[in-house]
């Protein structure tokens, strides 16, 4: 490890490593980056935990280009990030769609808008009502549902870690550094950052720092001097088994089962053999960052109340497993906060993803490597998700976040 970088990164899941990557791919970037890890077993990142699907059905323009770069860049990974002499990483990119379901006026119209933002951008979504619907998914009691939003191609889930693994092996193999260490303070000279102190007691310095840092983001923050609206919230997924699995029963899409949100707000989708589900819980308080106990009881009471009634093949379910992972919640707009602070200009945010961080991860790494090679957005301008409304207190609405 060497005494200065010119760019250091705290956090080196899917975020912190998709910098990396985008910075060192890009030939006009001739600089070093250091990516500094506290827990490189990843064992209990958001990344890890989290459910790794991707869709292009958002309310927001900006959120659908993000996620339409997200999903061509996962489909093309395996040649992207091939590193000499390692077997190609392949993420089991499992187009199954996303479907959204309305049974109410409002939330029919929030769809119908949603949709029109989704096709103004050439997203690939179909509007269904109960009659086509039942068509598609038989197994599904549609007697209450007034609309249903289908993504046909685009969207799906994917390996999470071979997603973060895959940009880290990358990023390396370019010149990136990665440490086990953990940044415990950060220097500052008036309006510029200028280090960041290690556990370890090594002070490194540094020209920029992006703080990649999860649901950690306002403790790295706060070390600057700085802050930023993110605090964990706990989601906890579990895996059940069917008695009567309806996979395969869909008349389209060679019979594979979408991600299902259920008008309740619970989401299930195909998991292998079994079934992945979760809903977010009724009281969602901070937690602390050390707090990952699974929430079991909300199986009982949320998850499976709803899918019984939604669908008779999910009346005969069982858990098989279940975990709990953190959003690195923004409490201002639940969406991603990505740029530079308006007053310290080498302090670079990447942070408030809010559920979204595998899918933004792509688009979010190649836009703050712009930042700091070109100083400016070169490809997908990402302005609208910038710290400065943070500061003016103006949320970035996004209708379609779950």
């Amino acid at each position: 490890m060497r005494a200065a970088y010119d760019v250091v990164i705290v956090g080196g899941a899917v975020i912190g490593s998709a910098v990396a990557h985008f910075l060192t791919a890009n030939p006009d970037f001739n600089g070093s980056v250091l990516v500094v890890e506290r827990d490189p077993t990843y064992a209990r990142a958001s990344t890890s935990l989290s459910s790794s699907s991707i869709r292009t059905q958002f309310s927001n323009p900006i959120n659908v280009r993000i996620s339409q770069f997200g999903s061509a860049f996962i489909r093309d990974f395996a040649n992207a990030m091939q590193v000499p002499g390692e077997a190609p990483p392949d993420l089991n990119f499992h187009q199954g769609g996303y479907l959204f379901l309305a049974n109410t006026a409002e939330q029919e119209q929030t769809l119908r808008e949603n949709h029109e933002v989704q096709r103004a951008c050439g997203a690939d979504v179909v509007l269904w009502g109960p009659e086509e619907l039942a068509r598609a998914f038989p197994h599904l009691r549609v007697e209450d549902i007034r609309l249903a939003s289908y993504g046909q191609s685009g969207e799906g889930w994917f390996s999470n870690t071979g997603l973060m693994n895959g940009f880290k092996a990358k990023a390396r193999a370019q010149g990136a550094e990665y440490v086990k260490d953990e940044v415990v303070a950060i220097g500052r000279d008036g309006a510029r950052v200028t280090s960041v102190t290690l556990k370890s007691g090594a002070v490194v310095q540094a020209g920029t720092i992006v703080n990649a840092s999860g649901p950690r983001a306002a403790l790295t923050a706060r070390m600057a001097g700085l802050d930023v609206p993110v605090e964990p919230r706990k989601r906890t997924l579990f895996v059940f088994d069917c008695a009567r699995s309806p996979e395969g029963s869909a008349t389209v899409n060679k019979g594979r089962l979408p991600l299902m949100i259920d008008p309740t707000g619970v989401f299930c989708r195909p998991e292998g053999r079994f079934f992945l589900s979760g809903a977010a819980p009724v009281e969602d308080p901070a937690v602390d960052w050390d707090d990952f106990e699974p929430r079991y009881e909300e199986f009982e009471s949320l998850v499976w109340p709803a899918l019984a009634a939604r669908s008779g093949a999910f009346e005969a379910i069982k858990v098989v497993n279940q975990w709990a992972g953190h959003y690195d919640f923004n409490t201002l707009d639940h969406n991603l906060i990505v740029g530079r602070h308006p007053e310290v200009e080498n302090f670079i945010y990447a942070n408030g993803f809010s559920g979204h961080g595998l899918q933004q991860g792509p688009a979010a790494g190649r836009g703050v490597s712009e930042l700091i090679i070109h100083g400016g957005y070169r490809t997908l301008d990402l302005s609208e998700v910038g710290y400065e409304r943070i500061v003016e207190g103006r949320p970035f609405l996004e209708k379609a976040v779950i």
